[in-house]
């Protein structure tokens, strides 16, 4: 095997022109082409330089590696700026010649220039040439668990799609008795109870203020910027706003990845779910996670996860109770050092 000597290696940022070589060396680790994937997350880099850190390793032969990474600054109710390394790879014949360690290395130098707390990432179980990889860079488990849940084609689950009934008079002025005798109640769906549509830029104001309500933080841009995605690129993102009595009262943010970890599927990922604590236990949760579902089974889009604070005893209870599960993957966190 070639030995690369360091002096020959470069490290810098990737370029358009690199797409043809980090699929390349793509596909030699998960043995199928992923140039849609490669190709989008380069794109969007491109056209938003601040929210993305990407690097190339290359030498006298061209590309050798490289690293994806994207910016966290709100997604899973977090506060601070993280990186989320998404994507990276090296030649077969340039590997265990510390090229990773070079790309690594370049990510953390960025961080620090960028205010970045921490960096994190996930990998299956039994991925043991990654969990190996990440314990070199220091790398350890983070307080966190992922959930996920099949989508099945958007399949009718009752513990999820059934409307929770709440007794006479219950719930804020008293506008709806779900358990009174209608005959049909049987019938109604959990994404009945409350009216579920896409998420536009006219509940900019309402979702900041149920998410100030929940997370007693304001973190109007970050709610802004993943609106914005959601308006610009609606294949990639799927987020819901839920109302009743004429107001907002719940929103949930998703995002589609079909390449991200060496994914084999496409998968939807919760970003960020809230719902008014004064509309709380009324079923809005269970509305915004059944049409999601629904929305998701005609994307064909085939399982959905999302990360949870392992203290967040309420939420992984509910996530739990609407059918989601321990995933394979586990996450993992590594501090950084950030100049005050």
């Amino acid at each position: 095997m070639e030995v690369i000597a360091k002096e020959h290696l470069a490290v810098r940022a990737l370029t358009p022109d690199d797409l043809a070589g980090v699929v390349a060396i793509d596909e030699a680790i998960e043995g199928r082409s992923r140039r849609a994937y490669v190709e989008r997350r380069l794109a969007a880099a491109l056209r938003d330089p601040a929210l993305h850190a990407q690097f190339a390793a290359v030498d006298d032969k061209g590309l050798v590696g490289h690293l994806l990474a994207r910016v966290l600054e709100g997604e899973f109710g977090r506060g601070g700026r993280g990186l989320r390394l998404e994507l990276v790879g090296v030649r077969p014949d340039s590997r265990g010649h510390g090229v990773g360690t070079r790309l690594f290395d370049a990510l953390v130098q960025w961080a620090g220039r960028h205010g970045v707390r921490d960096l994190r990432t996930s990998a299956a179980w039994n991925d043991f040439a990654m969990m190996q990889w990440l314990d070199g860079m220091g790398f350890r488990l983070a307080p966190n668990t992922i959930v996920d849940c099949a989508v099945d084609g958007g399949a009718y689950l009752p513990e999820r799609d059934d409307a929770i009934a709440l007794p006479v008079g219950d719930g804020p002025g008293h506008e709806i008795s779900f358990s009174a005798n209608s005959g049909n109640d049987f019938e109604r769906l959990a994404r009945d109870t409350a009216d579920v549509r896409s998420m536009t830029s006219a509940d900019l104001d309402d979702i900041v203020r149920i998410d100030r309500g929940i997370t007693g933080r304001d973190r109007s841009e970050y709610i802004q910027a993943k609106l914005a995605e959601a308006t610009d690129d609606s294949s990639l993102r799927v987020s819901l706003a839920a109302r009743r009595d004429g107001v907002n009262v719940g929103y949930l943010m998703a995002r589609v990845d079909r390449g991200d970890f060496g994914r084999t599927e496409p998968v939807a990922v919760i970003d960020t779910l809230g719902v008014d604590p004064e509309y709380a236990r009324r079923g809005v949760g269970r509305a915004l996670l059944s049409q999601l579902f629904a929305n998701l089974g005609a994307l064909r889009v085939e399982r959905v996860e999302t990360v949870v604070p392992l203290r967040d005893l309420a939420l992984l209870g509910f996530l739990f109770a609407v059918g989601f599960a321990p995933s394979q993957s586990l996450p993992f966190m590594r501090r950084l050092d950030v100049p005050t």
